[in-house]
């Protein structure tokens, strides 16, 4: 039976009282959830009528009534209980406390707090405390270091979903400071930057023999995030064990885990020193890591219940929008469902997720895998003398690069039978590769 608690307020209609909910649980650290369509004294399911149109108002009413701005801080859907079709308001804590009912201002009639299951209006030494500790080096407080923006890779991605970009898309995004030049978010979601997002690879399980550093960036985070998470799947290969009964095939990481692991290290990295999150691809596993520790007042077992404050609300909004991003929240658990705790090593700077790769299962062999087993062999008895990335790729007949190197050339140097022969600078013009000989004991 659902209750109403210190994170969930239920709610039988939509009443004027709504703001005052949302602003306690903006205020309070681990957020909450209201419940639209449940009576709040026997938990009966009542449900809500036109629940299309109930959603727009409160979100119209979130967006315009509560200060500052709540974007990218709640979710509204609606879910079904008893055959019948209640609201679900998520509520994130926001990092820019304290907030307050627009026409009531930053003072105790506008600025609550969620106390026990009530919310209750928040003391004045309270508010000044909040506000004189507000976080304001953001990345929708940092001007742009470039003003000439343009973002016709973002349009193209709003147009693919059922929203576009008008001329009004900066305001509405808050892309911009206060004094209306572009923010730093703005910076980040623009056609070119200077952030560069990198995906390193490794033949070994320490960083001694770096065999592929590839970079996605200098373009809008969206498509570098695109373009990490499809390099990803590239490298998540099927893998394969036959016990008593059956044949099992299985990823060497979860997709689900994988992708909300990605876009959480991407979404809520702290970019305020310009310091990008890094991927990096071990024999056996992959390390994330991303700038910033815990969020403010946070402990370990809040971070692992899914309590979201999003580091970067704008970021956020743009993701969700895109459907990028699913509910508020829901990435930690999503990757706890599939991996321990035990994948997540806390600094005070930054958050470390390291995902093992599946044991005891081996690559399936299927005619491409045998094909390419058969050039493998054929490259390294032919680079038994150094030969350039071209000379092997005519060598084989081979004319798709991307298509060569996942196939042949990663997995040979992952193996180590294959060789750079200028390995602290693997993307020197004069690279070239060698096949490695066994040492034949006696």
């Amino acid at each position: 039976m659902m209750q109403e608690s210190n994170r969930i307020e239920l709610k039988r209609e939509l009443t004027d009282s709504l703001e005052k909910e949302i602003v306690a649980f903006l205020n309070y650290r681990d957020g909450g959830v209201i419940y639209l369509g449940i009576d709040d004294k026997t938990q009966t399911t009542l449900g809500i009528a036109d629940a299309d149109t109930v959603q727009l108002k409160i979100k119209d009413r979130i967006k315009n009534n509560i200060s500052p701005s709540t974007m990218g801080l709640f979710d509204v859907m609606t879910e079904s209980r008893d055959d019948k079709t209640i609201i679900k308001i998520t509520v994130a804590s926001g990092s820019e406390k304290p907030y307050y009912l627009s026409k009531m201002g930053m003072s105790a009639k506008g600025c609550y707090l969620r106390i026990g299951s009530a919310s209750e209006p928040m003391p004045v030494r309270m508010i000044e405390n909040l506000f004189a500790g507000r976080i304001r080096n953001s990345i929708g407080t940092i001007k742009s270091r470039k003003q000439t923006l343009s973002f016709e890779q973002l349009k193209i991605y709003y147009n693919e979903t059922p929203l576009t970009l008008n001329e009004q898309f900066a305001h509405n995004l808050e892309l911009l400071t206060g004094e209306g030049a572009y923010n730093y978010a703005a910076y980040l979601l623009s056609d070119l930057n200077g952030l560069s997002i990198k995906v390193a690879k490794y033949a070994g399980t320490d960083r001694v023999n770096l065999i592929e550093n590839e970079e996605y960036g200098y373009c809008s985070l969206v498509k570098a995030t695109k373009a990490v998470l499809e390099k990803l799947k590239v490298e998540n290969k099927t893998f394969a064990r036959i016990t008593s009964s059956r044949r099992e095939q299985r990823k060497l990481l979860s997709p689900v885990a994988l992708r909300e692991a990605v876009i959480n290290a991407i979404i809520h990295n702290n970019y305020s020193n310009e310091v990008p999150p890094k991927f990096e691809l071990f024999a056996d596993r992959l390390e994330i890591t991303s700038a910033g520790g815990l969020p403010s007042g946070f402990d370990e077992d809040e971070f692992f219940m899914g309590y979201s404050v999003p580091q970067n609300k704008e970021l956020m909004r743009v993701f969700r929008d895109l459907e990028m991003v699913e509910q508020l929240g829901s990435g930690v658990p999503r990757i706890l469902a599939y991996y321990p705790r035990s994948v997540y090593r806390f600094t005070t700077n930054f958050i470390r997720l390291v995902l093992p790769f599946a044991e005891g299962f081996e690559q399936s062999t299927d005619q491409a895998t045998d094909q390419a087993t058969d050039q493998a062999q054929a490259l390294l008895r032919f680079c038994t003398t150094p030969r350039s990335t071209k000379e092997m790729m005519e060598h084989l007949g081979l004319s798709h690069h991307p298509n060569f190197r996942n196939r042949i050339l990663l997995p040979l140097m992952a193996s180590g039978k294959l060789a750079l022969t200028i390995p602290d600078k693997p993307k020197s013009p004069n690279q070239r590769y060698i096949a490695i000989k066994k040492e034949t004991k006696l």
